[in-house]
């Protein structure tokens, strides 16, 4: 059996694959066209992987812009390997990122950005639509919710971590691009254009 990967580089930046676990079925991730990789890394993961399997890949800190929480499936699921993990980073000087669908806090029942706010210096959350009905169709997500979850994640992150982006994919039908610039701003993060295939 290939041993899962648990670490990629891509540009300057290594990312930590660390769950295959998502409570959304986003019709544009290549997950849903049974697709494994990204770039060309294979991402499955035949087990959900703990700190100590991770620290020992992290390599030397300074030879990364920054190491980035973004796999196969969303980060916050594995909550203590993520806030673990990224301790150990800025223990040694690094710079932690974490890519999110912005529901941590819809499934852990509690407000996660504290502990997040500890060790990660910036947020890429996805948001995606500007209206709860292009949410579910595009996400499907599977928590009740979720819309008005990841509305308020949005609006509390920029109090907890200073840098906090939230992104939109150009080309989904129906999305309209300037209303979730608007949503965002609003919040006060900054918004970020993507393109389908794209790592936010």
């Amino acid at each position: 059996m290939t041993p899962d990967t648990l670490v990629y580089d891509i540009g300057q930046n290594r990312y930590l694959n660390i769950t295959g676990r998502c409570t959304l079925r986003c019709q544009f991730c290549p997950k849903q066209s049974g697709s494994t990789a990204i770039r060309y890394y294979q991402l499955a993961l035949h087990q959900q992987p703990d700190a100590e399997m991770l620290i020992p890949l992290l390599g030397d800190v300074t030879a990364f812009k920054e190491y980035v929480f973004c796999g196969y499936g969303e980060p916050t699921l594995n909550l203590p390997t993520l806030l673990t993990v990224a301790a150990e980073i800025k223990r040694r000087g690094g710079r932690v990122r974490v890519n999110t669908d912005g529901l941590g806090n819809l499934f852990h029942r509690r407000n996660i950005l504290p502990l997040l706010s500890q060790s990660v210096d910036s947020l890429s959350v996805s948001l995606n639509a500007h209206t709860e009905t292009l949410y579910r169709r595009h996400c499907q997500p599977r928590l009740r919710d979720s819309w008005q979850a990841v509305n308020d994640f949005i609006r509390q992150a920029p109090f907890y971590i200073n840098q906090v982006y939230v992104s939109a994919i150009d080309g989904l039908d129906g999305v309209d691009i300037a209303a979730c610039r608007n949503i965002v701003e609003q919040s006060g993060c900054r918004f970020k254009l993507r393109s389908l295939g794209t790592l936010a």
